[in-house]
């Protein structure tokens, strides 16, 4: 039943807005990998995972905010059997680590997909990126980052709306980073960000 309801959900995205992939730094690949993508629509994380070719699909599990998807007992079922999402903390308590989920699945040779600007824009620009990241990419430095760009999902369902309009998204994929000896935060959070602006195509971010 769990499987029929992931397969749906897929198939529900790619009638709805295509969600056709780009492969343009990288090949799709079953290893472990750090998937970042900009966040603009509640339709992003199953954009994505409609995107992935089953194979990479099944080992990939992609983050969300407990403080939303965990409200109720509807958005969590959604969250984790239907997208094997991992919920986290967006403001974790003082000496826990929220990112412990997401180390373990990757110690475990899994792949996760993040979304660094930690909240959905509210238009198309791409805001800075936080700095979970740049941690995971220091603690699993034998690791690819892949960055995504979305393009139209912030018009398809905008912040705030529960109006889906259908417009064929694309999710391009591209050269996968990883953090460089002597980088610091600071460095490679700007260096991610302008990775995934530079999978625009011609759109321009501040």
């Amino acid at each position: 039943m769990i499987a029929l309801i992931r397969r749906f959900l897929v198939l529900f995205v790619r009638i709805l807005v295509g969600a056709r992939s780009e492969w343009r730094g990288c090949a799709p690949d079953p290893r472990r990998r750090i998937y970042f993508a900009n966040h603009n629509s509640h339709v992003d994380t199953v954009a994505v995972m409609a995107a992935l070719p089953w194979p990479v699909r099944r080992l990939t599990h992609p983050v969300a905010a407990r403080d939303y998807w965990g409200t109720s007992a509807f958005r969590r079922f959604i969250a984790e059997k239907g997208l094997r999402a991992v919920l986290i903390d967006r403001k974790p308590l003082p000496d826990s680590n929220p990112l412990e989920p997401l180390e373990r699945l990757l110690e475990e040779g899994r792949s996760i997909l993040i979304f660094p600007e930690g909240t959905r824009s509210a238009s198309e620009e791409i805001a800075p990126f936080r700095s979970g990241i740049y941690r995971l990419a220091c603690r699993f430095p034998d690791v690819d980052l892949v960055p995504i760009h979305l393009d139209n999902l912030q018009r398809i369902l905008p912040k705030g709306s529960m109006l889906i309009v259908p417009i064929t998204c694309t999710a391009r994929f591209g050269k996968p980073l990883r953090v460089e000896p002597g980088e610091g935060k600071d460095a490679f959070l700007a260096r991610a960000r302008a990775a995934v602006i530079e999978l625009a195509d011609g759109k321009h971010f501040a």
